[in-house]
C-alpha cells in the first residue's frame, strides 16, 4: 500500500549545498545530481545556495527515484518560478533524466488507488498513467517532460485527464500452449487437479520419475478461472511496486500467476524480506498458483516458512522501523518422490534406498506442513497401453468450463464474505456452508478415528468435500462427495508409517 510523502524545500543563505534529510535511501540522494541537471537543462533557473530537503514523516524509510519530480518542483516552487497555490491539489511521482524527461516508477496502481475519491489530482509518468487508471475516481494527468509539469501546473498549457479505462481492456490468456488432452493416463491425478482448481486447494503429488507430476502441474494453469477485476487489481499492486509490469503488453494483469522456484530458493526469496522488505515468491503467486517441484530438495526452514502465508492469506515481515504486510492467497503445488532414488513405488524398477535414508528422506517434510495441504495423491507409472493410445483425452478447454461453473456457485455463496473460493473459507464459514446429514457424520467419524487425522485436517476434508458438491452442481454435501475427499488424504497414513 502507498504511503503519502510531503516534501518540504527550503532556500536558504550560505554555500551552494543540498541536504536531503527523512530517512531517504541512496537513490533519492543522488536525485540531487538529476534535478539539478533536469532544471537547469530545461531552461530553468537553479539557486546557488542552500537547499534543504526534507521528506516527512521523517519515522518512515523513503526508497527510489519516484521523488525526482516532486523535488524539482519544490525547488522551483520554492524559488518563485511557480506559485504554490498552482500546486497544493496535486500529487506528482517520477523519475527525471538529466534532459528533464520523465521516466516510469513502480507502485503507480497502489498510488492511485490511495487518492481515490479525493480531492487530489495525479500527475504520473504518461508510461504508467494507463496502468494507474484502472482506478475509477482518480484524475490522472499523464505527462513526459519537465517543463509539461511547469506549463501545465503555470496554468499555460492545459493537459487533458487519463479516463479510467474499462474491465474489458483486460488483458486475458485465450489460447494456452499446453493443454491436458496431452496428459496420457492418470484419470484419478486429473481429476484431483480439477478438484483442486474448482476450490482452489493446495495439492501434493507422489510418484515415481516420469511419471507426469510436472506436466500434470504446467497444466493446471489452463483450467483455472479467469480473475475477478478485485482479484486482478490485487495481483496487479504486488507486481506494481516489485517493478515486474510489463509497460508495452497489457496494462493490468488478468492471467492468474504460475511461480515455480527452484529448489536452491532461500527463505526470503520464498516469503519476501531483504533489508527493505520485498514481496516474495509466495506473494507474486497471489490469486495463483506456486509450483515447488522436488519438495523434500528445498531446506527445511523454507519449507517451515510456508506455514503462515498457508494458514493467513499474508506474510507479515517485521523490521526495526516498520511492519509490512504482504498478501499471498496462492494455491501450493507441490511434486516429489517417494524415496531418494524415486522407485520405491515403481513396480517395474527395484528401490535401492535404505529404510533411514527413506525415513530422513520424507522427515524433511513436517506434519503440520503436510496438514496445510488439502489433496494429497499418488501418481504411479504410465503404463505402455496409455502411452500408446492415440486418441487424446479431454481438453482444457472442456475442464475449464466445469472449474468455472463451480467458482462462479462459490463467488455467488461468498459475495459478502470477501473471499473467492472455498480453500479461504474461515471456521465459522466451514461450518455455515459445509452441514453434514447423519450417514456423511459418521463416515467422517469413522476416517477421523481409524486414521488419526488431525483437527486441521478435518476442515480440509469439509472443504474439499464442498468443492466436490459445487463441481457436482450439488446444495448439499452427501456421503459421497465426504468419502471421496477421504481418499485425498491417504497420504498423511502412508507417508509416515
Amino acid at each position: 500500500e502507498a504511503r503519502q510523502i510531503e516534501i518540504e524545500v527550503d532556500i536558504a543563505k550560505g554555500l551552494p549545498a543540498v541536504v536531503i534529510v527523512g530517512l531517504p535511501d541512496a537513490a533519492i540522494r543522488e536525485s540531487r545530481d538529476r534535478v539539478r541537471s533536469a532544471i537547469k537543462n530545461s531552461g530553468f533557473e537553479y539557486p546557488s545556495q542552500k537547499i534543504t530537503i526534507n521528506l516527512a514523516p521523517c519515522n518512515i524509510k523513503k526508497e527510489g527515484p519516484c521523488f525526482d519530480l516532486p523535488i524539482a518542483i519544490g525547488i522551483l516552487t520554492a524559488t518563485g518560478q511557480l506559485d504554490p497555490e498552482y500546486i497544493k491539489d496535486f500529487v506528482l511521482i517520477g523519475e527525471l533524466a538529466l534532459n528533464g524527461r520523465i521516466r516510469p516508477v513502480n507502485g503507480s496502481l497502489p498510488i492511485a488507488m490511495s487518492f481515490k475519491n479525493t480531492d487530489k489530482k495525479l500527475i504520473l509518468p504518461k508510461e504508467n498513467s494507463m496502468e494507474a487508471s484502472v482506478v475509477d475516481g482518480v484524475t490522472i494527468h499523464p505527462v513526459e517532460t519537465l517543463n509539461q509539469v511547469y506549463n501545465f501546473l503555470n496554468r499555460t498549457q492545459p493537459l487533458a485527464p487519463l479516463t479510467a479505462i474499462e474491465t474489458a481492456h483486460i488483458v486475458r490468456p485465450k489460447n494456452y500452449e499446453l493443454d491436458f488432452s496431452e496428459v496420457k493416463g492418470q484419470s484419478y491425478a486429473k481429476r484431483a487437479m480439477e478438484i483442486a482448481a474448482a476450490g482452489g486447494h493446495n495439492i501434493l503429488m507422489m510418484g515415481p520419475p516420469g511419471s507426469g507430476k510436472t506436466m500434470l502441474a504446467k497444466r493446471l494453469a489452463t483450467i483455472l478461472p479467469d480473475m475477478t477485476m478485485e482479484e486482478a487489481i490485487e495481483t496487479t499492486k504486488i507486481y506494481s511496486v516489485s517493478g515486474l509490469m510489463s509497460l508495452k503488453t497489457s496494462i493490468i494483469i488478468g492471467e492468474r500467476p504460475f511461480r515455480s522456484p527452484h529448489h536452491t530458493s532461500s527463505d526470503a526469496s520464498l516469503v519476501g524480506g531483504g533489508s527493505t522488505p520485498r514481496p516474495g515468491e509466495v506473494s507474486l503467486a497471489h490469486n495463483g498458483v506456486l509450483f515447488m517441484d522436488e519438495l523434500p530438495e528445498f531446506h527445511r526452514n523454507v519449507l517451515e516458512s510456508l506455514r503462515q502465508p498457508l494458514e493467513d492469506g499474508y506474510v507479515t515481515i517485521s523490521r526495526i522501523n516498520a511492519s509490512i504486510r504482504f498478501p499471498s492467497k496462492f494455491m501450493l503445488v507441490c511434486a516429489m518422490n517417494p524415496c531418494p532414488c524415486g522407485f520405491l513405488t515403481d513396480p517395474k524398477k527395484e528401490c535401492h534406498c535404505t529404510p533411514p535414508r527413506i525415513q530422513k528422506y520424507l522427515s524433511k517434510i513436517s506434519g503440520p506442513l503436510l496438514d496445510r495441504i488439502d489433496i494429497h495423491i499418488e501418481v504411479p507409472s504410465v503404463k505402455y497401453k496409455d502411452l500408446s493410445d492415440e486418441t487424446s483425452g479431454e481438453k482444457s478447454e472442456t475442464i475449464r468450463d466445469r472449474v468455472k461453473k463451480a467458482r462462479d456457485t462459490q463467488l455467488a455463496r461468498f459475495k459478502d464474505d470477501r473471499i473467492f473460493a472455498n480453500a479461504q473459507m474461515s471456521y465459522r464459514l466451514v461450518r455455515k456452508y459445509c452441514k453434514l446429514d447423519e450417514p456423511s457424520r459418521d463416515l467422517l467419524k469413522t476416517a477421523l478415528t481409524e486414521l488419526g487425522f488431525s483437527a486441521r485436517c478435518y476442515d480440509k476434508i469439509l472443504r474439499v468435500s464442498r468443492t466436490i458438491a459445487d463441481l457436482e452442481g450439488k446444495e448439499n454435501i452427501s456421503s459421497d462427495h465426504v468419502s471421496e475427499a477421504i481418499q485425498y488424504r491417504s497420504l498423511d497414513r502412508n507417508m509416515w508409517m
